[in-house]
């Protein structure tokens, strides 16, 4: 079937942006639903990846509606990418779910049913989480609630319970918010001799609620001999709008993006956050899918090449190693869009056992999403919360001193299920225990 013989069907077309070979790629072996969160949770066939595709590509195909049980089933996918790493046929599923959630959402608008129109979306997930600075606005309540006990007050007497469910999940979601660090300088220069000049990508819900992580990387960074930028005008990387299906605003950020950071004087742009890191290195598939075109974006291509995870960097420059003992057992749970999105998985691990005195413990099932994909345990909290507790019972099996993860949103998503757990383990991002013992100091020194 070609791409033309898709738009003969009554049915309103969906997903004509999409190659249609990429559906064909797919030979349902079922290789991946043992990878899927979300099939080994329900063991539904339609929550399952080649579930998903044959679902979308019948929706094309103009033989199936896109209903609101078919729209559950797709929604109810974190495009963690879990599926990717487990096929044997190179399916591209990132490549066929994201532009199917656009198109989606345009039809929507255009017919006035947008389901991303609603307060929530509206005035939280695109209003204020993609600015760094309104998202720090908006934790100082938090954190003063925090402070004069109101937030245990009002769980100890059920009052959070009248909230809406997506605030009420917000608010569990919440570490403990410490006095806020100053923001980092557009510049921080190499400690020795200067071996690379690098930029930091600080993004936006990141660097509101986890600024110690940027400053632990900047310092690690420093320490290998690197220049530090920060360029002011970058902006949230555009996931929160991309993965949500909303194109324009997230191409508007990736535009500002690329004009922030000045490739030229660079040797890479940095990131802490996997989920980030994940989206900046798709900027050029995702430019090339919303215009249609294949290679019209030499730019994307340029910035999306010097992308780097922080542990992917420092493994390619050498690290130096450090000297400060942190006598602990290190529980490793590692992000999605790091273990699958940007196939890293050996380099953080590396990074942690050069630390002398750390035991690092792999654990059960380390390719299941813990259920945070981003705003994914906001929107589908049912789901995130059996995800979450059952990456935490595999995590406390190996009884950790401290669990090491490299995404944002895992570290909210885990710090909230240990809580519910009643469990006190710190989770810190792996950089940060690498700046620790660059130091010299203990583990009860982390932010």
């Amino acid at each position: 079937m070609t791409a033309t013989s898709r738009t003969d069907s009554p049915l309103p077309v969906i997903g004509q942006s999409i190659p249609y070979e990429r559906f064909l790629d797919c030979v349902h072996c079922g290789l991946c639903t043992s990878a899927c969160p979300t099939y080994v949770e329900t063991g539904d066939e339609n929550n399952s990846p080649r579930g998903r595709i044959y679902l979308m590509r019948s929706v094309v195909d103009g033989r199936l509606p896109l209903t609101e049980k078919v729209q559950h089933h797709l929604d109810l996918c974190l495009d963690c990418r879990s599926c990717e790493t487990a096929c044997p046929s190179g399916v591209q599923y990132g490549r066929l779910i994201e532009p199917f959630r656009v198109e989606t959402l345009q039809k929507e608008e255009s017919q006035g049913t947008a389901s991303t129109g609603d307060w929530f979306h509206r005035y939280i997930l695109h209003g204020i989480f993609p600015d760094r600075k309104k998202t720090a606005r908006a934790l100082a309540p938090a954190r003063w609630m925090q402070k004069l006990g109101v937030d245990r007050f009002a769980r100890a007497t059920g009052l959070t319970r009248l909230l809406p469910e997506r605030l009420r999940t917000m608010q569990e979601q919440l570490p403990v918010l410490k006095t806020p660090l100053p923001e980092l300088p557009t510049f921080l220069p190499a400690i020795g001799r200067k071996r690379a000049d690098v930029a930091l990508f600080l993004g936006c819900v990141a660097d509101a609620m986890f600024r110690h992580v940027h400053w632990a990387t900047a310092r690690v960074l420093q320490h290998n001999g690197c220049d530090v930028f920060i360029p002011e005008q970058q902006t949230c990387c555009g996931a929160i709008h991309y993965h949500s299906g909303a194109a324009e605003p997230a191409l508007e950020r990736m535009t500002q993006n690329r004009a922030s950071f000045k490739l030229s004087m660079i040797d890479a742009i940095i990131v802490n956050v996997a989920g980030c890191g994940a989206m900046l290195k798709d900027y050029d598939h995702i430019a090339q899918e919303m215009s249609g075109h294949a290679g019209e974006h030499p730019e994307s291509s340029e910035f999306c090449s010097k992308v780097k995870d922080i542990s992917e960097f420092l493994m390619e420059l050498g690290p130096v190693h450090p000297a400060g003992e942190i006598d602990a057992v290190v529980a490793m749970q590692d992000a999605c869009h790091l273990q699958h999105a940007q196939r890293i998985v050996k380099q953080p691990a590396d990074l942690l056992r050069m630390i002398p005195g750390i035991r690092l413990r792999s654990i059960a099932e380390a390719e299941l999403c813990c259920g945070a994909a981003g705003t994914y345990n906001l929107t589908q909290p049912e789901m995130a919360d059996r995800l979450g507790r059952r990456k935490v019972e595999h995590l406390l099996e190996v009884q950790p001193d401290v669990i090491a993860s490299a995404n944002a949103g895992c570290s909210l998503q885990l710090q909230a299920k240990l809580r519910q757990a009643g469990k006190e383990v710190p989770v810190l991002h792996p950089i940060e225990l690498l700046d620790l013992s660059y130091r010299s100091l203990p583990l009860s020194a982390a932010h």
